[in-house]
């Protein structure tokens, strides 16, 4: 980065202006891990840096001007430069309030946590560390450069920021920090829900997501802003035992990362659908005379839990969609081990799972979580011969692209009708009867057509 990083610095300085690279590119640089989004701190007011950059950034972008920040494109990199700043909640309100700062060592006072307070002034590579931060690194602990219960007042977002860098580092966090958590989690009410659901969507894609999800939970935060999970620890007493169903989430989230494909993004969707997957658990538990536990319908329920929690974060309607459904779907295979689907049956998994049939397949393999050898492994054969089966259909069917034996047209000539709701009858008719008994001739689809239009009454036309 250091052709573009002095290039800037010289641009800034000429200008009379200091310029720094910060927090977490400081923090990564160190940990080996630095990226093409670096972050700057400057002495020079955002209208400044527009003024120094045009003509030498390949892109600006302004939306994060008005609390200090530009963006900035040059060859690979994506430069974030700030003004020096310091910016704090008011008590009820969702927006910070920023007031521009005049020193480098007062812009890392107001950071987060220590490691993040760390800088390099530019282009004398002047190493600046006030408050240990290299330390702390070195330690693989996440504190903050002051009173925590201070800094969380100022910004609650960073309590789930410590959760994020304890799910993305591996850090421990200390005590002092947690106690501030605690003590404080109520205050992350007043964070809008974009920037939770940001911070929550992190944790969960990185590294160690129990770490996070476990602070989370143990703080409170998690009653704030996702309240389902820590409603999975069920009590359980001497007549009526069942899994813990809290610890069985986080595992099942555990063990569907391991079947990510390697060398991809971690998969939002998946994790997402592997944390919530028995979140309705909790409402539909009954007890049953005979002493056992059950839970009919959770998976129904889930569903609709998490549909109302991620959009309530603002999640994409596409994550929302595709969670969900996953959700709902995450059960069916649990009828496959007790008596063999008939062909009809697969191609209705395949069917209804659509796009989401291999996050489908991960997220039934990693629901398994009983110690029990032999049970584990009668499931996972089940599984193996239901994908062995899915395999030879979609060769000889191709049924990722499964439709009826008659399209659009061919139903309303058969049928001497045009578009309307009739025709939308009928493809789905010949859609049902296609999963049922598999692809016939055209004359075959012809005739169940028209039998169905004749018992619903449809004046057919002549066939001559």
């Amino acid at each position: 980065m250091s052709p573009v990083a002095h290039d800037l610095a010289r641009r800034v300085g000429a200008a009379g202006h200091e310029i720094a690279l910060v927090g977490g590119s400081v923090r990564d640089a160190l940990l080996g891990r630095l990226g093409v989004d670096l972050d700057f701190a400057t002495s020079a007011r955002p209208e400044q840096v527009r003024e120094l950059v045009a003509g030498w950034a390949d892109a600006i972008w302004e939306t994060g001007i008005e609390f200090g920040t530009l963006g900035v494109a040059k060859a690979r990199f994506r430069l974030e430069i700030t003004t020096y700043r310091s910016e704090s909640y008011r008590r009820d309100d969702r927006h910070p309030e920023v007031v521009y700062g005049n020193s480098l060592e007062g812009d890392l006072a107001r950071r987060d946590f220590t490691v993040n307070a760390m800088a390099v002034l530019l282009p004398d590579h002047v190493f600046v560390d006030p408050y240990g931060g290299l330390r702390d690194l070195a330690a693989r602990v996440l504190r903050s450069p002051g009173r925590s219960e201070d800094s969380f007042s100022d910004d609650p977002l960073r309590m789930l920021r410590a959760a994020r860098f304890a799910a993305q580092l591996g850090f421990a966090v200390a005590p002092g920090v947690v106690a501030a958590m605690r003590a404080m989690s109520g205050r992350l009410d007043i964070v809008a829900a974009e920037r939770v659901r940001d911070e929550l969507a992190k944790l969960v894609c990185g590294e160690h997501p129990r770490r996070g999800l476990t602070l989370l939970v143990d703080t409170g935060l998690a009653d704030v802003v996702l309240p389902e999970l820590p409603r999975l620890r069920l009590e359980t007493d001497e007549h009526h035992r069942h899994k813990d169903v809290y610890e069985h989430s986080l595992t099942v989230l555990e063990q569907a990362i391991v079947l990510e494909p390697p060398d991809t993004a971690p998969d939002l969707v998946l994790r997402l659908a592997a944390l919530l997957h028995d979140i309705g658990k909790p409402k539909t538990r009954s007890f049953e005379p005979s002493g056992r536990v059950s839970f009919h319908h959770h998976e129904v329920v889930g569903a609709a839990m998490a549909r109302a929690r991620l959009s309530a974060l603002r999640f994409p309607k596409p994550v929302v969609e595709d969670v969900t459904r996953l959700i709902e779907l995450h059960l069916r295979f649990h009828g496959y081990g007790t008596g063999e689907w008939t062909d009809s049956a697969v191609r209705r998994y395949v069917r209804d799972a659509g796009p989401l049939l291999d996050r489908l397949h991960r997220l039934v393999r990693s629901d398994c979580t009983t110690r029990n050898r032999r049970k584990a492994l009668a499931l996972a054969t089940a599984y193996d011969e239901l994908e062995r089966r899915i395999a030879r259909l979609s060769a000889e069917e191709d049924l990722a692209r499964l439709r009826p034996d008659l399209d659009g047209n061919e139903i309303m000539r058969i049928l001497g009708v045009g578009p309307g709701p009739l025709v939308g009858e009928a493809y789905r008719f010949l859609l049902a009867r296609r999963i049922e008994r598999g692809p016939v001739e055209a004359a075959v689809a012809e005739a169940e057509l028209r039998s169905w239009a004749s018992g619903r009454g449809v004046p057919l036309p002549s066939q001559e």
